[in-house]
């Protein structure tokens, strides 16, 4: 396909915004993660969760209201504003959050929306701390503070990675979580963050992600793992991991990370995950060839390949709700990575109406 640029701009920012607003307070259909201890803990979503119960599972809930966050951050006057400043508070209040600490507190909650929803809580807690309105960060802040003691208490003995496509993926939660402690200043949890991942990823070489695409993936093992060292390593570290781990990229192998998934069923939510793929692989490949010079040549493949994989997963953000409950969040990541780092101006046209 032809070059491209391609990036998040207000009008893809409005259109994404109001996707979400349509859906992050959307109670029904639910799917809980939830489990029962005894007859009275077979409550509503709303009752279980106050602030998390829209946008068909809490983690979507959770990056939904990333997504807003974000994108009034990005553009505090757009036209989405006002509805997201209601949105936020309505949903984000020392009650609700206290609610959903009371909810982790319980001891059938220890291993709940690990580690993705832990990754994206923090993920969110970073975004409304970069608002000019405090109190939503403040209202967040002990859910915040649990989930990054999670991370404390879990990774130490947590022996093994999880390289899955999906969920469990642990590279995908260490890179959303090292943005928190970066921008909280915790130099203890970002040391934490980091030598978990050489521990698990440091002696990784010659991928072959043979594996890949699962048939419900949406995220790429191989990528969002490089994505997670490049984030948490200084460069002059990550430079030679990168070459040892992905020796053949200057040849575009392996050829399986460079061709779009293919979707044939929307409605199938699993099925669906296929156009998160291509979006998260977009958002890999962009800011990992962000990450090399100017003339390294790997550079321009990447740029492609992330061009052919957004021209493949935009199209089907909204649609179906089975994708359009979460994929514009993945959207998003992928946009902002924008061409050698540094998003500009694009066609609006890749997108739906929404």
């Amino acid at each position: 396909m032809p070059a491209m640029t391609t990036a998040l701009t207000p009008d893809i920012a409005a259109r994404f915004a109001a996707v979400a607003l349509g859906h992050v307070a959307r109670e029904y259909p639910n799917k809980p993660g939830h489990v029962l201890a005894g007859p009275a803990d077979a409550r509503t979503p709303a009752a279980l969760h106050p602030a998390f119960h829209g946008s068909y599972d809490w983690h979507s809930c959770v990056h939904g209201t990333w997504l807003l966050a974000r994108v009034l951050r990005l553009y505090p006057d757009g036209p989405q504003a006002p509805a997201i400043r209601a949105r936020l508070d309505a949903q984000l209040t020392p009650e609700t959050v206290a609610g959903e600490c009371a909810y982790f507190a319980a001891p059938t909650a220890r291993g709940f929306e690990r580690p993705y929803g832990w990754g994206w809580l923090l993920k969110l807690a970073d975004e409304l701390s970069a608002l000019p309105e405090r109190r939503w960060s403040e209202a967040l802040a002990p859910l915040a503070g649990m989930i990054a003691q999670r991370f404390r208490d879990f990774l130490p003995v947590a022996v093994y990675p999880v390289r899955v496509g999906t969920h469990f993926n642990t590279a995908f939660a260490l890179r959303l979580a090292a943005d928190y402690a970066e921008g909280a200043g915790d130099a203890g949890l970002t040391a934490l963050l980091r030598d978990t991942a050489e521990r698990w990823y440091g002696a990784d070489t010659d991928c072959p992600a043979w594996g890949e695409p699962g048939g419900d993936d949406f995220l790429s093992s191989a990528l969002i793992e490089a994505e997670c060292m490049r984030r948490l390593l200084p460069p002059a570290r990550f430079a030679p991991w990168f070459d040892r781990f992905l020796p053949d990229l200057p040849a575009s192998r392996p050829a399986t990370l460079f061709r779009p998934a293919s979707v044939t069923d929307r409605s199938d939510g699993k099925i669906a995950h296929l156009d998160g793929l291509n979006l998260s692989r977009a958002w890999c490949f962009r800011a990992l060839a962000a990450a090399l010079g100017a003339d390294d040549p790997r550079r321009p493949l990447l740029g492609a390949a992330a061009e052919d994989h957004l021209a493949a997963g935009l199209p089907h953000v909204t649609g179906d709700y089975m994708g359009e409950h979460w994929l514009a969040t993945f959207a998003v990541l992928a946009l902002e990575a924008g061409p050698d780092g540094d998003p500009g101006g694009g066609p609006d046209d890749l997108l739906r109406e929404t």
